[in-house]
């Protein structure tokens, strides 16, 4: 099978386990124990007006907040320092050279290094001004 990654906008709220069956938001075979009914999680509207419910330790893995303009701004941080991150620890071992063996291409991720690299910076300034 090939790989995915999927990104979609949704609505969320954390609610409880038992307000999401009292809510028909999840299917359960039977009635919910006392624990199960106080478990955390979100209640997640999709664009598709599709309603459900994900228990947080799930929703946070998968989604981010992304109600402000400074959280936008720190999502796009955060990914692009990972990626820089990974290229880095690439570029700086004996596997780069081997892995990429035509020259133009290992020049052209040195650049996207170093423009990756500025970039991170320009968007931590950006960060820190709103700060």
């Amino acid at each position: 099978m090939k790989k995915y990654i999927g990104t979609k906008q949704i609505e969320a709220e954390p609610m409880k386990m038992g307000e999401a069956d009292e809510k028909c938001l999840i299917a359960v075979g039977g009635k919910l124990t006392k624990e199960e009914r106080s478990i955390n999680g979100y209640h997640v509207k999709y664009d598709n007006d599709i309603e459900s419910w994900l228990p947080k330790d799930e929703f946070e893995e998968t989604y981010k907040c992304a109600d402000t303009f400074l959280d936008r701004l720190l999502i796009e941080q955060q990914d692009l320092a990972e990626k820089f991150s990974k290229l880095c620890a690439f570029v700086d071992t004996p596997k780069f050279e081997e892995v990429v063996k035509n020259e133009h291409q290992r020049d052209l991720l040195l650049q996207q290094r170093d423009y990756m690299g500025e970039y991170l910076n320009i968007l931590n300034q950006r960060i820190k001004a709103l700060g």
